[in-house]
């Protein structure tokens, strides 16, 4: 088996890690071990978290439509319920920004979600 010279890739690999461990404190970003620990666990974070934004932006949306949705007078699943019957295919994102944004669209929403639920 011939011997295998792993030293260019090693460096690479090397320069890579302490390249991202720029602005850590210490020897954080000074020596390779404390470096290395430091990167890979912000990575694994990081992997983790681009998880979770996506559940903790979903949550902001559906606070900001029930506190909208309470203003006129309907729950947050009373008000999902009459957009779905009148045939409204709006995502959270954009009723939460109508919410903050655009009170009166919003309401006209509301009350097409109030007009679809009592005709059902």
């Amino acid at each position: 088996m011939p011997r295998v010279k792993s030293n260019v890739t090693r460096l690479k690999r090397k320069k890579q890690i302490m390249k991202a461990a720029r602005g850590a404190f210490g020897a954080r970003s000074k020596l390779w071990k404390a470096a290395k620990e430091n990167v890979e666990r912000g990575w694994k974070y990081a992997y983790r978290d681009r998880k979770n934004k996506k559940r903790d932006f979903r949550r902001l949306w559906i606070v900001r439509i029930n506190a909208a949705a309470h203003q006129n007078d309907m729950s947050y699943s009373v008000f999902m319920n009459g957009l779905k019957k009148a045939g409204i295919e709006v995502d959270r994102k954009i009723l939460a920004d109508l919410a903050v944004r655009d009170p009166a669209a919003f309401t006209v929403l509301a009350d097409k979600a109030r007009a679809a639920l009592s005709a059902a």
